[in-house]
């Protein structure tokens, strides 16, 4: 592997409950596709930034779905918490992927130069909230224009500049690509974890990045014994 290359990973199919997210983020791939920060929306997005989480914040940490979670396009997903404050919540679902995209197609898709560009990157639905806003998740061993890096060797950036660094060997050694976020209002994730919705777990990018989306579930569930 070239230093700074994303490790490549073979298409899988994923068997997920929001199989109608999927088909909806497909048509979106072939509609159009934004770029830049969240602007919120639906379920509104928290304004905090990234690296300067306040006491109590679950920016960097693991949200789970319980079993009995009651929201089909939450059932048994994984949201890596990227921001959370008194203006609300951002994560991306990190175990629902449904497509490798050539990243010289994706450049191609947002009107932008794909000279010297190769390789590809697994797409993920991050959530309902903004349909067609790209974010890419990765090490924090790159930062780039607008990165910002939220705890644990975990960091956020939009593309394109983190797209053409992976695409030309440059970039994070590990990143996940995500169409749409998910976002809570003021309280009303709090609201959901006291009704029994969610449990919250540490990170840590090993089980950010792993490839086997299809335990990650499971695999975050057992951390509940260690979040103290």
């Amino acid at each position: 592997m070239l230093p700074g290359r994303v490790e490549s990973v073979a298409p899988r199919r994923i068997a997920w409950a929001g199989g109608a997210a999927a088909a909806l983020a497909l048509a979106l791939l072939a509609s159009g596709l934004a770029l830049g920060k969240p602007s919120g929306g639906g379920r509104k997005a928290g304004s905090q930034k990234a690296g300067s989480q306040k006491a109590g914040s679950l920016a960097g940490r693991l949200l789970v779905a319980r079993p009995e979670m009651n929201d089909p396009r939450f059932s048994r997903t994984v949201v890596y918490m990227v921001r959370h404050d008194e203006d609300g919540a951002l994560g991306l679902i990190v175990n629902r992927p449904f497509q490798e995209v050539s990243i010289g197609d994706l450049l191609d898709r947002l009107g932008l130069d794909r000279q010297g560009v190769a390789g590809s990157l697994r797409m993920h639905y991050g959530g309902p909230v903004e349909p067609g806003r790209v974010f890419v998740l990765h090490t924090a061993d790159w930062k780039g224009e607008g990165t910002e890096v939220i705890g644990d060797g975990i960091a956020l950036t939009s593309p394109p500049g983190v797209l053409r660094a992976i695409g030309t060997g440059a970039g994070p050694r590990r990143a996940l690509l995500f169409l749409s976020y998910s976002g809570w209002g003021p309280g009303q994730l709090e609201r959901e974890i006291r009704a029994g919705g969610w449990v919250t777990v540490p990170a840590d990018a090993a089980l950010v990045f792993d490839d086997d989306a299809g335990t990650k579930w499971q695999r975050a569930m057992a951390r509940r014994e260690i979040d103290l």
